[in-house]
């Protein structure tokens, strides 16, 4: 009885304790969350294809809606529904691109997927949210393709 009474003392009081490696963050603030929960509007943007910043913030809703649950809230393929795919989410920040990068290469496989992949299609969606993806996609992404901003706009004239 003694024993487990100083096991006790031991692992209550001197013990240090087991370091999980827990990487802890702290939640966002209430005012942080007010913030992203205000709609963005992009009903006066014409061409969703330019960059412009309310794209960027709309598409980081629409992705976090949507794309997060396989790619992970930063875009790193990390996200808990990816866990059991094969192959696993492309990380989008690093941005090793399989059908080419851009924003007709990322619009493109959006809207069509990747077939033998679990990158599913989502032609479904709005075409301006399509590109509010893109956009954000480009926004996170170390591995930026630069296109031609005249062949963008020729593309997105035909791409539903």
């Amino acid at each position: 009885m003694v024993f487990v009474f100083v096991f006790f003392v031991y692992i209550v009081a001197i013990h240090p304790g087991v370091d999980l490696g827990e990487n802890l963050q702290t939640p966002p603030s209430p005012e942080q969350l007010l913030a992203d929960a205000k709609p963005v509007d992009i009903s006066g943007i014409k061409e969703p294809w330019v960059p412009h910043e309310d794209m960027v913030k709309h598409g980081k809703k629409v992705f976090s809606q949507n794309c997060a649950m396989c790619h992970g809230n930063e875009g790193k393929g990390d996200g808990a529904a990816g866990a059991g795919l094969n192959p696993k989410p492309r990380n989008l920040v690093e941005g090793h691109w399989t059908k080419g990068g851009g924003y007709i290469g990322i619009f493109n496989v959006i809207s069509h997927g990747i077939p033998g992949s679990s990158m599913a299609a989502y032609g479904h969606f709005k075409t301006e949210d399509r590109w509010a993806l893109v956009q954000f996609i480009d926004s996170i992404t170390q591995n930026k393709v630069k296109e031609d901003p005249a062949k963008v706009a020729e593309f997105a004239k035909t791409a539903q």
